[in-house]
C-alpha cells in the first residue's frame, strides 16, 4: 500500500507497506547531484554524501557507526548525475533508532574541518582507485567526451584539484542552494506504517525554510568524436556513447529492450559474437544511462589491440541488423521476459522498492506500480524497437572512448558510421 504526505514547505513524505516483511528501508533523498555542480566545485555533491555520517551536534562519527552496528543496520549513501541519497535497512522494531539516526545525520552535521580534512584524504584515494581502474576510467573519459562542456559530463568524484578547493563555506552554500526541503524526500518501504512515518519525521522536518533558488537544469547536447587516451594497460578499453531516451520519454522501453538485445545478457548478440563465438573479450555489454531530460546508450569492452576493429565491426554489423528489422517475435517476446523478471525479482528487496518509489516521485510525481511498467512494456513491438535502434545510432552522433595502448591512428573508422 502507497502513502504520499506533502507538507507545507514541500518536502514529500512517502512510503510502501509490506507487511509481510520484518525488515524497513529507510532513506532520505535529494534531488540534487554532480550535474547541479559547477565546474569549479565538481565534487561537492559527493563530499557531502561522505560528510554527513561524520559527526553531528549530537553524535560523533564513531557512535554513528556504532549505533547503526547495535540494531544490525545496513546503511550506504550514494551520489549520482541527478540524486543523492542517505539509507538503511534494519528490522521494524529498530526503525524509531534508525529515523533518530539518519535525521540527525542529515539535519545536524557538523562538517568539523579536522573530519572534513580526513575524509578529502580518503575521497581522493577513491579518485585514485577509479585512475587504477580502467574500466571504470573509461565511463569518465565517456561522459566527458560526449557531453562536453556540460554538468553531465564532469565525474561525481570530482578531480583532485577540485576536492582540494572544497570547504566548509562552499558546503553550507551549496546545500542552502539544493538541500532545501522542497528538494528533499523522505521514503520508506517496508514493515512501516505511514503514520509512524509521518508522526516523526513531520515535526522534525516541517520547520525547515524553503531553500535558495536550486539551479535550473538545462538539457545538454550530446556530441560526436573519438578520445584515445594511450595508457600502459594489458587490454584495450573501449565505450561508445550515443543519444538515447531520457526518463521521461515513450521510447524508454523500446531502449530498454533494444539493450536487452543489443548486450544486455548472456544470450545478447554482442556477448554470443564477441565473447562466445569469436573470443576477443572477456567483459562486454551495452547499457541505457537515462536522467530526467537526456540519455546515453553504451556499449563497452575489453579487447587487445588488435582487436580493436574487428569488435568494433561486430558492435556495428550486430546494431545494423536490428535496425534493419532482424529482430523475431521470439526474440523480443525473450527480451520482454528477462527484464520482466529483473523487474519483479528487484521488487522483493525493500531497499530496491524504496529507491523505487523515491525516483518515482521526483521524475513523475506519483507512485508507478510495477503492473503499469510490465503492461507499458508488453506492448512494445518490434517496429519501435528497430525505430529506437535507428533513431539512437545515427551516423555522425557516436562518440567513442578508448584508453589503453591504441591511438587514434589505429581505427579503422569505416567501423563506426551506423
Amino acid at each position: 500500500m502507497y502513502h504520499k504526505t506533502v507538507l507545507e514547505n514541500g518536502l514529500r513524505i512517502i512510503s510502501e507497506e509490506l507487511d509481510h516483511l520484518k525488515s524497513v528501508s529507510l532513506g532520505i533523498l535529494v534531488n540534487a547531484g554532480s550535474r547541479d555542480e559547477d565546474p569549479e566545485q565538481n565534487g561537492i555533491s559527493h563530499f557531502i554524501e561522505h560528510m554527513i555520517f561524520k559527526g553531528t551536534r549530537n553524535r560523533s562519527t564513531f557512535q554513528i557507526a556504532k549505533e547503526l552496528d547495535s540494531i544490525g543496520g545496513m546503511s550506504n549513501a550514494f551520489t549520482g548525475k541527478e540524486n543523492t541519497c542517505f539509507h538503511a535497512r534494519v528490522l521494524g522494531k529498530h526503525f524509531d533508532r534508525l529515523a533518530d539516526i539518519l535525521s540527525d545525520i542529515f539535519l545536524n552535521s557538523i562538517f568539523d574541518p579536522m573530519e572534513m580534512e580526513r575524509e578529502r584524504q580518503v575521497i581522493l584515494q577513491e579518485i585514485s582507485m577509479v585512475e587504477d581502474s580502467p574500466d571504470e576510467k573509461v565511463h569518465v573519459l565517456l561522459n566527458r567526451g560526449f557531453w562536453k562542456n556540460h554538468p553531465l559530463g564532469l565525474p561525481i568524484l570530482g578531480s583532485n584539484e577540485t576536492v582540494a578547493g572544497i570547504g566548509k563555506e562552499t558546503i553550507h552554500e551549496y546545500m542552502n542552494q539544493n538541500y532545501g526541503p522542497e528538494n528533499v524526500i523522505v521514503a520508506a518501504a517496508g514493515n512501516i506504517q505511514h503514520k509512524t512515518l509521518e508522526s516523526y519525521f513531520r515535526p522534525l522536518f516541517e520547520t525547515l525554510e524553503p531553500g535558495g533558488a536550486a539551479r535550473d537544469r538545462i538539457p545538454p547536447d550530446s556530441h560526436a568524436g573519438i578520445s584515445c587516451l594511450e595508457k600502459d594497460h594489458e587490454q584495450v578499453h573501449l565505450c561508445l556513447g550515443a543519444e538515447a531516451p531520457s526518463m521521461k520519454d515513450e521510447r524508454r522501453y523500446a531502449c530498454a529492450l533494444f539493450n536487452i538485445l543489443l548486450g544486455g545478457n548472456m544470450s545478447s548478440r554482442l556477448f554470443q559474437e564477441i565473447r562466445e563465438k569469436q573470443g576477443l573479450a572477456y567483459n562486454v555489454y551495452s547499457f541505457h544511462s537515462t536522467y530526467c531530460d537526456s540519455g546515453m546508450f553504451g556499449v563497452y569492452l575489453a579487447t587487445g589491440n588488435g582487436n580493436v576493429n574487428p569488435a568494433l565491426e561486430i558492435v556495428r554489423n550486430e546494431i545494423r541488423k536490428i535496425q534493419e528489422g532482424d529482430l523475431t517475435r521470439d526474440d523480443l517476446a525473450a527480451a520482454k521476459e528477462h527484464l520482466e523478471g529483473g523487474i519483479y525479482l528487484s521488487s522483493e528487496n525493500p531497499d530496491n522498492r524504496m529507491m523505487r518509489i523515491a525516483k518515482n516521485e521526483i521524475v513523475f510525481d506519483r507512485y508507478v506500480s510495477y503492473e503499469e511498467l510490465v503492461d507499458r512494456m508488453e506492448k512494445v513491438s518490434i517496429d519501435e524497437v528497430v525505430e529506437v535502434a535507428r533513431d539512437v545510432f545515427r551516423e555522425g552522433r557516436v562518440f567513442l572512448a578508448t584508453l589503453g595502448n591504441f591511438s587514434r591512428e589505429m581505427i579503422d573508422t569505416q567501423h563506426l558510421p551506423f
